[in-house]
């Protein structure tokens, strides 16, 4: 039977996940705020780079920037790279397959590959709450895609968009790793800045003349700071108190969020079908927050 340590661990990793999910959520929302013909490549690549800037501050006054000397360097490259190549990937299948259906097989794809991956590289090996909930929530994602009327399904857009489901997923594996023995900031600091310094020569070929606004420098900053700093600080948090499968399943959230504030701030219009797609990723996060 679960202790009450083990129990409270595991609420509040829980919890931790549920709201970088939720941060993650607005996401979308504050794109669609940026100035018109803002490239969305552009805004991830400088959502990493200003994101990774204030966790290194955050690292700094923490006093947990120490010398990288004894830290597992492959590990640390290989969670660098998974997001790294996570924001060409998402971006370009959204692009190309469009928003819905690049975000949820983006996000849907994600808890399937961090199973597999964790069982062979970490041996974890998923519960049935955590087929369920995936099941339900990816049941969930899917009718929320098919509930509107303009639907394009790209294979090549698919093949990017699952490739993102695959970086995510890898991004956690192996911070996961690096969580068992260093703190969550400065994992995210030594993480972030090296994928920050991957995506620096993009930064000559993107037009980042949208900075010259208010709103987009208003957008910019709620990216990095909110959306990346503090969301993945959150699921750091969360991540080490539970099984990287788990963790990953949980931020379905995201596109539930999403969906919630495109109805209240964009004023879209929610089918019956989008919204018994909403019940049904709840309830998976609800399955998968029971027990996991």
């Amino acid at each position: 039977m679960e202790n009450i340590e083990t129990k409270s661990a595991r609420l509040s990793g829980n919890g931790f996940v549920l709201l970088a999910a939720m941060l993650w959520g607005t996401t979308g929302t504050a794109q669609a705020f940026a100035p018109l013909g803002t490239n969305p490549l552009a805004i991830g690549t400088m959502r990493v780079i200003l994101g990774s800037i204030f966790l290194l501050i955050f690292a700094y006054f923490k006093g947990s920037l120490v010398s990288i000397k004894g830290w597992p360097l492959k590990t640390v490259f290989l969670a660098s790279l998974s997001m790294t190549f996570y924001q060409p990937c998402f971006f370009t299948g959204v692009a190309m397959t469009g928003v819905a259906v690049g975000t949820v097989v983006g996000i849907g794809s994600s808890p399937i590959f961090a199973g597999v991956l964790g069982y062979f590289i970490r041996k974890e090996r998923p519960g049935k709450p955590w087929y369920l909930a995936t099941l339900f929530a990816i049941l969930g994602n899917l009718l929320l895609v098919f509930s509107g009327e303009d639907i394009n399904v790209d294979p090549v857009g698919i093949l990017f968009a699952l490739g993102a489901g695959l970086a995510y997923a890898s991004y956690s594996i192996h911070s996961k790793e690096l969580l068992e023995c260093y703190s969550e900031e400065s994992v995210l600091a030594m993480v972030f800045s090296l994928g920050a310094l991957f995506l620096l020569p993009a930064l000559f070929f993107l037009d980042l003349s949208w900075l010259s606004e208010t709103r987009g420098i208003l957008v910019a900053l709620h990216l990095g700071l909110v959306t990346l700093a503090l969301a993945y600080y959150f699921y750091a948090r969360g991540l080490s108190q539970i099984p990287a499968a788990n963790a990953v399943s949980l931020t379905l959230a995201e596109p539930l969020t999403a969906t919630f504030l495109g109805v209240l701030l964009l004023k879209e219009s929610l089918s019956i079908i989008a919204s018994f797609g909403l019940l049904l990723i709840l309830l998976g996060l609800i399955v998968i927050s029971k027990k996991t």
